[in-house]
Formats: C-alpha cells, structure tokens, sequence
C-alpha cells in the first residue's frame, strides 16, 4: 500500500504537463477568438459563402475533422502501446498523445501556410486523385504506421513474454536499438510527422485549404489559416487525453497479485492485437493499390478500420472499468 507522500506524487502534475495543457488551451483559444473576434465581424466569407453563420459552420467543420481524425485507427494503436511501453519502464508517458497529434498537425499546417502564400499548384495536386503527391502520400503514410505499429507491438509482445521468462537474449538485442528510438514522449513528434504523410491526411488538408480556396483572393492569409488551428485543436485535444487516460490506465495496478497479472497481460494483449491488425491491413491496402497484387491480400486490404479506433478505445476503457469494478468489489469484502 503506498504511503500519503507517494499518493501525492503520483497525482501532482508535471510542469510538462502543466505546460502541454496551456498550449492546448492556447490552440483552442487563438482558433476560436480569431473566428468569433475578426473573422465573422469582419464578413469575411471563410467558406466561400457570405454571413456569419456559414464562417461558423465551417469553423466548427475544421474542429470535428480534426477531433475525428484523432479516433483513427493508427492513432489509437500507436498512442496506446508506446504509452504502455513507457509506462511499463517507468517513464514520463502522459504526453504521448499531445507530441503525436503536435507532429501530425505541423503536416496540415505547413501546408495550409504554403496553400495561402499563393501555391496553387500544390491546390491542384491535393485535389487531383492520380496526382505525383497523392501517390507517394498514399505509400508513405500507410507505410509508415504499419511497420511502426509492427515494431512497436513486438516490443510490448517481447517485455510481456520477457517477465514470465521466455524472451531470449538475441531478441532483446535485436528490438533495442528500435526501442531507443521513441524512448520518451517528445520523440513521438516525428511519428506523427511521418504518420501525417498519410493519404487520407492529404485528402482531409485538401478539404480545409479549398474551404477558403474558393474566394482566396478575397481571404486574408490569417483568417484562412483558423482552420489549420482549430483542427489541430481538436486532435491534440482527444489525441493528449487518449495518451493521459491510458497511461493511468497502465500505471494502475489492482490490489490482488492474480487480478493484476491478469489485468496487465488483457490490457497489453488487446492493444498488440488491435496494432497488428491495423498494420497488417495498412500495408496490405499499399501492396493492392500501387503494386497491383491480388489474392488474399486484397481481401485483408479491403478491411474496414475507419470505425476501429473508437471500438479499440470502448475496449480499453471498458476493461479498465471492469477490472476496477472487480478490484472494488474485492477489497470490499476483505474489509467486511
């Protein structure tokens, strides 16, 4: 049982923390003050239509794409076992979500920034399907996450089976130099960069730049750019707390010994799983769509993830939940 002291270090927030809150509210406070201070008085005409309730509405378009894309599939599994590997080695692992949603807007960002500046050449290569771009985001984004969910799954599958005394030396010594690679929350910041090279990122940029593409000349580059802020807003805000409530979720341990090992082993089995699928299909969605092979990959391509994070999430809390219920339970009738 843990002493009142070390109760109050577990529950005090980091200045860390403290900070990557501020920049959250900053975010949501500079999007949303920007849009109801200056764009809407001012009639500028945000979606290419006049009046205020329009601006509005596209405004609160940008947010719920960005909170959308924060329950993608790839999010959850990559936020959710990198927290769970940091946290099983004792880390800082709270962050997780905020440095990877941090490094998967500054993609939507510059881009929007450069839309603004007048290259409409990249406009055109958003919005053009078979465009040069869009085909290498295609593969490089998917790409990206499935191997980093692969690795990152075997790394969690090998501490799990390394502390019941089946993991092997060359194993070790084989998945160390990638763990050293995201061995704290900030590095996550270029995984999400690389994951924001996805095709379904690009496709998402393409819809809040041409939002205000239409009347560009008539748009001041400020007020185009709320919309890259909002939807960062958005993401970093569920994306953080995914990170946040899984790594109390990890950090927990159940007082009985048995209902702990179980607890821990159901938790980081679930997340393995969801990755592998995950990854699986990313890969086997580039492996169809840009080298044209068949069979069963194009069954397992065809696999729909879209709705996958918000299941996987369900899952994971809903087995936080119960085990907790269980622990209460439990503890209450040693004490009657």
């Amino acid at each position: 049982m843990s002493s009142p002291s070390e109760a109050r270090a577990t529950t005090r927030i980091r200045p860390s923390t403290l900070g990557v809150i501020a920049f959250i509210a900053l975010l949501h406070v500079l999007g949303w003050g920007v849009l109801a201070l200056f764009v809407i008085p001012a009639g500028i005409p945000l979606g290419g239509v006049g009046g205020g309730l329009a601006t509005l509405g596209v405004g609160f378009t940008a947010y719920a794409l960005g909170v959308r894309h924060a329950f993608d599939a790839d999010h959850i599994a990559a936020i959710d076992n990198t927290t769970r590997r940091l946290a099983e080695r004792g880390g800082r692992a709270t962050t997780v979500g905020f440095w990877f949603s941090l490094g998967h807007s500054t993609v939507v960002v510059v881009l929007c920034i450069l839309l603004t500046l007048g290259i409409t050449a990249l406009g055109s290569a958003l919005a053009d399907d078979s465009s040069a771009l869009r085909t290498w985001t295609g593969v490089i984004g998917p790409t990206v996450s499935g191997v980093f969910l692969l690795v990152i799954a075997a790394i969690n599958i090998a501490a799990l089976r390394g502390r019941h005394g089946h993991l092997s030396g060359p194993v070790l010594r084989l998945l160390g130099p990638l763990e050293k690679a995201v061995d704290r929350p900030s590095r996550m910041y270029l995984v999400g960069l690389l994951f924001g090279l996805g095709f379904d990122t690009a496709t998402e940029i393409g819809l809040l730049a041409l939002a205000g593409a239409a009347t560009l000349t008539a748009v001041p580059w400020w007020a185009a750019l709320t919309l890259p802020i909002l939807f960062a807003a958005g993401m970093s805000a569920f994306d953080t707390s995914q990170g946040a409530v899984m790594r109390r979720a990890y950090a927990w341990q159940p007082g009985r010994l048995d209902v702990g090992r179980l607890y821990g082993a159901g938790m980081t089995w679930l997340s393995v799983v969801a990755a592998v699928l995950i990854a699986i299909t990313q890969l086997a969605g580039v492996l169809v769509a840009d080298l044209g092979l068949g069979g069963p990959l194009r069954w397992v391509a065809s696999i729909g993830i879209e709705d996958l994070g918000f299941v996987l999430t369900g899952m994971l809390l809903a087995t936080w939940a119960a085990v907790l219920l269980v622990t209460r339970q439990q503890q209450r009738a040693e004490r009657q």
